[in-house]
């Protein structure tokens, strides 16, 4: 398995500079990571940074919160796919998941999806649900109902990734039963594993779990983990 060329290499606090965001570019090409997501800002000039690289750009819209109007973030999302992202993480507004509002939640992440395909028709989008906050405080059957309407909205609207978290939800991030039950609902949707994925244990463990792509900053150390590790990682 190709670890590097699964990993979303991710910058995305609010205090980042163009000086570190240039070296997870150049991190991202000399690893040969799956992408370098950013905040829109940095989108074109990272997208003109990994020309001919074979790393993809990838933009985040609604970070993190997902509180404003789709509308918005359909704005927002074709900006950035103007910009040069090829792949478009976007937060889902976490009510409609909380209530299991399908109808509502496919509406919105249907606006979203047409209009950045409408930029570029083969723009990969991954919708963020949240899934420690989908999970917190209530039984096992509400959370894994929550998580299959999330699911269920996701496919029904085209998008190609579900993804657990924006990493920055004080719920938590990722968690290995998120990712199943992510996978056991995804029905053909690709799955991204993120928030608090720091070592290469984490990321086995998400991966082992079902998960199809990590978002992660400790890339690198991630990578060094695997040194003396046999099974193709």
């Amino acid at each position: 398995m190709n670890l590097a060329g699964m990993i979303d290499h991710s910058i995305l606090k609010a205090e980042a500079m163009r000086p570190e965001v240039q070296k997870f570019v150049a991190e991202a090409i000399e690893h040969r990571f799956a992408s370098v997501c950013i905040n829109g800002v940095f989108v074109a000039d990272v997208a003109k940074a990994l020309a001919g690289s074979g790393v993809l750009t990838c933009g985040v819209v609604g970070f993190p919160l997902g509180g404003m109007k789709s509308t918005l973030k359909a704005i927002e999302a074709t900006s950035q796919v103007k910009d040069g992202a090829a792949e478009v993480d976007f937060v889902a507004h976490l009510p409609y998941l909380i209530r299991k509002d399908v109808a509502s939640a496919k509406a919105e992440f249907l606006e979203i999806v047409r209009a950045a395909r409408s930029a570029n028709p083969r723009v990969v989008i991954k919708v963020i649900i949240e899934s420690a906050v989908l999970m917190k405080d209530v039984e096992s059957a509400e959370a894994e109902a929550r998580i299959e309407a999330a699911c269920l909205a996701a496919r029904e609207s085209g998008c190609d990734f579900i993804k657990t978290s924006t990493g920055f939800h004080p719920a938590g991030g990722a968690s290995v039963e998120a990712v199943r039950l992510m996978k056991k609902h995804s029905g053909g949707l690709y799955v991204k594993a993120s928030g608090g994925i720091r070592t290469y244990d984490d990321a086995k463990k998400m991966i082992d779990a079902g998960a199809d792509r990590i978002g992660c900053s400790a890339s690198v150390a991630i990578l060094a983990g695997t040194k003396g590790v046999s099974g193709g990682y």
